[in-house]
C-alpha cells in the first residue's frame, strides 16, 4: 500500500461528497472548496479529504506540505490532435499577411499540408514527437486527454496515428481517449470523387480500426470547407456500426445543421461552436451532448469567440479544451485556455474551472473517475505554487503556476 498525504493546503478546489456528472448553467458559477485542507491518496485513488482539523496520522505516509498553495483536480482536455508531424509556422505568417483559414486550405495548406508531412513520417518518429507533446501537457496539469487522428487521410496513415495513440496509452499513466477523424478533409486525389473517399472511410478504414480496436470515438469536420451535414450523418452511422460514438467538429465558421444532426445521432460532444444560433442552443438544451469550446483556435487564427455567456445563461454545460494541433492551435496549455475563457468569453474563473474539469471529463465519458476531488476517484491532482486566490490562476496568464502534478497517485 502506498499512502500520500498533502497537508496544509491553502484551498482544496472542486471537492465533492456526492459527485456530479456534469455542471450546467448557473451552477457553473459555484465551485466547492475547502480552506486549510488535507488530501490523502492511497495507491491510485483519492482516499479522503477535509479540514486540517481532521488530518490523519502521517505515520507510514509520504507527506507533501502545500502551505500557501492551491490543489486542483487535473484538467480534462477533451479535444486535441497532438499526434502530428512537424509544424506549420509558414501558414502562421500567411495569416499575418492577410490570408484566411479557408484561403490557406484552398491553396493546399492546412490539414492537407499536415497530412502530407505525416504520410512521410515514420511511426517511430511520430511517436517520439507526440510523446514530448504529451509530457508537456501533463506538466501543465492535464490528467486526461482525447487525441484524434485526421492528419493521415490514407488507410495506412490513419492507422499509423491511431497506433501511436495506443502506444501512448500503453506508456503513460494519463487517461487517453482515441478518436478516429478520417473525415477531417477531402484528400487532393479525391477532390473530384468525394464518394470514393467516403467509401474508403466506411469500407476500408473503419473495419481495420475495429479489427485492431484502435478508437473509442468517431469524428467528422462538419463545415463548408470539409464535410456536409449529409456526409457527416453517413459517417456517424457507419462509425456507430463499429461501436464508435460520435464527437463532432461543427459550427467553427458556419451554422449549417451540424449540431442538430449530431444531437439526433447521439454525439457525446459538439466542438468549436464559434458561431451558434438560438435554434441550436435549444437543440442542445434538450440533449445530453456536451458543447465544447476551444478558445485557443479563434485566438490563434484571429477569429471571433464562441458565445459562452449566452450558452451558460441558457443553462448549457459548457466544456473547455485546447484543440492542440499544428495549424490553428499549436499549444496544449490548459491554463491559458482558462485565461482566454475568462478574458475573451467573459466566463468567471469558477465557470472556466468547472468547464475544464468536470465537464471536460463528461465530454470523454470519464465523469465517474475524473474531473473532481472525490473519494474513490482517480488521484489526478495538481499543486500550484503559492498564489493569493483562485482567480489568480487565469489572471496571471503568462506565469507557470503549476508546482507539482500527481497522476494516478504518483508525482511526475
Amino acid at each position: 500500500m502506498s499512502l500520500l498525504i498533502i497537508k496544509n493546503i491553502e484551498t482544496l478546489v472542486q471537492v465533492e461528497t456526492s459527485p456530479r456528472p456534469v455542471v450546467a448553467g448557473e451552477a457553473m458559477r459555484h465551485l466547492p472548496t475547502i480552506k486549510n485542507a488535507f488530501l490523502s491518496i492511497e495507491n491510485e485513488s483519492i482516499l479522503d479529504f477535509g479540514s486540517m482539523d481532521d488530518c490523519p496520522s502521517e505515520v507510514n505516509a509520504e507527506v507533501i506540505d502545500a502551505r500557501g498553495k492551491f490543489v486542483f483536480p487535473c484538467w480534462c482536455d477533451s479535444h486535441t490532435h497532438l499526434v502530428f508531424a512537424g509544424s506549420r509556422e509558414g501558414e502562421f505568417v500567411d495569416r499575418i499577411n492577410g490570408l484566411s483559414y479557408q484561403e490557406i486550405a484552398e491553396r493546399g495548406g492546412g490539414i492537407l499540408n499536415s497530412a502530407k508531412r505525416l504520410q512521410q513520417t515514420s511511426e517511430e518518429e511520430l511517436l517520439e514527437q507526440s510523446s514530448k507533446r504529451l509530457e508537456e501537457i501533463m506538466a501543465f496539469g492535464t490528467g486526461a486527454v482525447e487525441i484524434k487522428s485526421g492528419y493521415g487521410l490514407t488507410v495506412e496513415s490513419e492507422l499509423k496515428i491511431l497506433r501511436v495513440i495506443r502506444k501512448l496509452k500503453e506508456t503513460y499513466p494519463i487517461e487517453i481517449k482515441s478518436t478516429f477523424l478520417g473525415a477531417h478533409s477531402i484528400p487532393a486525389e479525391y477532390k473530384q470523387n468525394r464518394k470514393g473517399y467516403l467509401d474508403l472511410i466506411t469500407n476500408e478504414m473503419l473495419p481495420r480500426i475495429a479489427q485492431e480496436n484502435l478508437a473509442d470515438y468517431i469524428d467528422v469536420f462538419c463545415e463548408k470547407v470539409a464535410f456536409s451535414v449529409e456526409e457527416t450523418i453517413a459517417i456517424m452511422k457507419a462509425g456507430k456500426e463499429y461501436g464508435l460514438k460520435p464527437k463532432i467538429h461543427t459550427n467553427q465558421f458556419n451554422c449549417m445543421g451540424g449540431i442538430q444532426a449530431s444531437v439526433e445521432h447521439g454525439a457525446i460532444s459538439v466542438d468549436h461552436l464559434e458561431v451558434l444560433n438560438d435554434e441550436e442552443i435549444e437543440c442542445l438544451k434538450k440533449s445530453d451532448t456536451i458543447p465544447t469550446l476551444l478558445p485557443s483556435a479563434p485566438f490563434f487564427i484571429n477569429d471571433h469567440y464562441p458565445p459562452a455567456r449566452k450558452m451558460i445563461k441558457a443553462g448549457l454545460p459548457v466544456a473547455l479544451a485546447t484543440d492542440y494541433n499544428p495549424g490553428s492551435t499549436p499549444s496544449g496549455r490548459m491554463p491559458f485556455v482558462l485565461s482566454l475563457a475568462c478574458i475573451k468569453m467573459r466566463m468567471t474563473p469558477e465557470e472556466a474551472i468547472n468547464a475544464a474539469t468536470i465537464n471536460g471529463a463528461k465530454a470523454m465519458e470519464l465523469e465517474k473517475t475524473h474531473g473532481s476531488i472525490a473519494k474513490g476517484k482517480v488521484a489526478n491532482v495538481m499543486i500550484t505554487k503559492p498564489i493569493p486566490s483562485l482567480a489568480y490562476l487565469p489572471y496571471a496568464f503568462g506565469s507557470d503556476l503549476i508546482d507539482q502534478v500527481i497522476i494516478r497517485g504518483k508525482k511526475l
